[in-house]
């Protein structure tokens, strides 16, 4: 099985059994092949092919959790089916390559929602991100709304800043199912598309 179909199994909808899925190992070592190809072939994705709504379904840890955790974390691991973590992308319709990023977390009867501006730099399938406000649903009324990190102010400086001041990942695989990429603090993580059957 190549690395595309280890991930695309990865990503498969309600699986029978967790069993069925493929082993963490495994879809580390695909996501760490992806990558390989992506840089050897140097592979380019579009702005608008990240647009959407991705659920996030496999993560491994940073380079500085790895330290701490090995023990824990290992090759990475699906996300537990009690917490929901979806990142939307909306692009600017008067501005190129930038836009609106909307991370949420469900957990239980309570979901945590943030979201702020996005650049994303085509040369380097990079996206940059930054979160600027923060909403709180219980039983999905909003309970809490705050400005964080400078709010809206913020936006400005965060469209003038260096790529390295930034947070960011960089995409090495983008489908119409799945997207893959590596953080800033070097962890790996897969999602699958919001609409997938």
């Amino acid at each position: 099985m190549n690395y595309l179909e280890i991930l695309n199994q990865g990503i498969g909808e309600k699986p029978v059994s967790v069993q069925k899925k493929p082993k963490a190992e495994s879809i580390h070592q695909a996501l760490l092949e992806a990558e390989k190809q992506a840089h050897q072939n140097k592979l380019k994705y579009d702005f608008q092919q990240l647009m959407g709504n991705w659920h996030l379904v496999f993560i491994t840890g940073t380079k500085e959790s790895k330290k701490k955790w090995s023990n824990v974390i290992g090759k990475g691991f699906y996300l537990p089916q009690f917490i929901n973590v979806s990142i939307n992308y909306y692009s600017d319709e008067k501005e190129v390559n930038q836009g609106k990023v909307v991370n949420q977390v469900n957990v239980g009867l309570v979901k945590f929602s943030v979201e702020g501006p996005i650049k994303y730099l085509e040369k380097k399938n990079i996206l940059a991100f930054d979160f600027n406000y923060l909403k709180m649903y219980i039983l999905g009324v909003q309970t809490y709304q705050t400005n964080i990190r400078g709010g809206e102010n913020s936006t400005e400086s965060f469209y003038r800043a260096k790529i390295n001041q930034l947070a960011f990942f960089s995409y090495f695989l983008v489908t119409e199912n799945l997207i893959c990429a590596r953080g800033r603090g070097g962890g790996l993580a897969l999602w699958k598309k919001d609409n997938m059957e």
